[in-house]
């Protein structure tokens, strides 16, 4: 069983949070100049894209950008990657500007940062480009391409010794990974992951990917297989922390499901080679799952809280009230609640409200809210 607690100071905090809600926050008003952006946080919305300030949370910039984009920190302190029609766009953060630097690619997909490299997945492609973040400032970096077999949805992630796990599928379905040494030899292969979808790495550069029965993960040469409990189990995202060997996950069980809603979660433990289910009494999404500094466990719950899951117990030790209850929209590129987390700072966006909100861990509250002109989607920041 789950358990759940809470302490009196967070009850409070709870309700102290609720009668304050009456007052709407602060529209975030425009900064009147082109000042570095601190520790930016970016969202994307119908339209365009806003940075705002990571301490205050001002709007320091509206930048329009027509179609469906999303965002994802680039791995330095300095640039996030927009994901448009065309392929990786660079948007200096700090800057607030959006350059015209752009990796090419059909159908642009995961970004997966490690060991300081960044790599990106075209689908349309098959494509992956690996580069070094920090050469972004300078213009846009040549990096290494590898082209996999036959395009598909697909990711890829480079480790410290430069070897490369990618992913294996077709358009039609993803079957497993590809693990190839610095010469892009091959070093081994699974092909028993059907659904093969995302990716995170754990303390000592173990890499888990999910499949529609369970995860393969990665470490040290060799591929082992950890079965869902449920013939059916997918683990689609992931979330992974360098302070734990355990990487948190979603599970669901219904692959009939038009829209499942789950509310179990899941921790793969990469040293034991198990994976634990966690119920957390409320459902969440995709935009839901991070990590904390301390390897914490973190899940944005549509009962409006951040769940603190302890990974080595498998359990919630905590829950953060930070907004209303909300529903997941059928369609997934419609706009929901997402968690970006940077240090202590947990980052929650509102699109219902047009909020966006920044929780301190440790005191286990709100600290900061904005109003922004208009509903926030996908929500990022730089690396730091």
């Amino acid at each position: 069983m789950t358990v759940r607690t809470a302490s009196a100071a967070l009850i409070a905090a709870g309700l102290l949070l609720t009668a304050c809600a009456s007052p709407q926050p602060a529209a975030a008003p425009a900064a009147p100049s082109r000042a570095p952006v601190k520790d930016p946080i970016v969202t994307t919305y119908d339209g365009g894209l806003y940075v705002l300030d990571g301490h205050t949370l001002q709007l320091a910039e509206d930048i329009p950008l027509t179609g469906f984009n999303r965002v994802n920190p680039a791995g330095d302190d300095r640039h996030v990657l927009v994901s448009t029609s065309t392929g990786f766009r660079v948007l200096d953060a700090v800057g607030a500007t959006l350059k015209d630097d752009e990796f090419k690619g059909n159908k642009p997909g995961h970004v997966a940062r490690h060991a300081g490299r960044t790599a990106l997945f075209s689908d349309g492609t098959g494509e992956v480009t690996v580069f070094d973040p920090k050469n972004l400032a300078a213009g846009l970096p040549k990096g290494e391409v590898y082209t996999s077999a036959a395009p598909h949805h697909g990711v890829a992630i480079q480790l410290g010794n430069r070897e490369l796990v990618v992913t294996l599928g077709t358009e039609e379905e993803g079957v497993g990974i590809l693990v190839l040494d610095e010469n892009r030899k091959e070093i081994t292969r699974n092909e028993k992951c059907p659904g093969v979808h995302g990716e995170a790495t754990a303390k000592d550069e173990a890499v888990v990917i999910g499949c529609e029965d369970g995860v393969l993960i990665y470490k040290d040469g060799k591929i082992t297989k950890v079965d869902s409990p449920d013939d059916y189990g997918r683990v689609g995202n992931q979330s992974g922390s360098d302070s734990s060997p355990i990487v948190l996950g979603d599970y669901k069980k219904d692959p009939d499901a038009e829209l499942e809603r789950p509310t179990r979660i899941s921790l793969i433990d990469t040293v034991g080679g198990t994976l634990k289910l966690v119920d957390l009494g409320t459902s969440y999404t995709f935009r839901s799952l991070a990590r904390g500094p301390q390897g914490e466990a973190l899940v944005l719950g549509t009962d409006g809280r951040v769940h603190v899951i302890d990974p080595d117990r498998a359990e919630v030790v905590k829950s953060i009230d930070v907004m209303d209850e909300w529903s997941e929209p059928l369609e997934w590129q419609q706009p929901r609640p997402a968690i970006f987390v940077r240090d202590n700072t947990v980052y929650v966006s509102d699109p219902a409200k047009k909020h966006v909100h920044a929780v301190d861990l440790p005191s286990s509250g709100v600290v900061r809210s904005a109003t922004l002109p208009r509903s926030p989607n996908e929500l990022s920041g730089t690396a730091g």
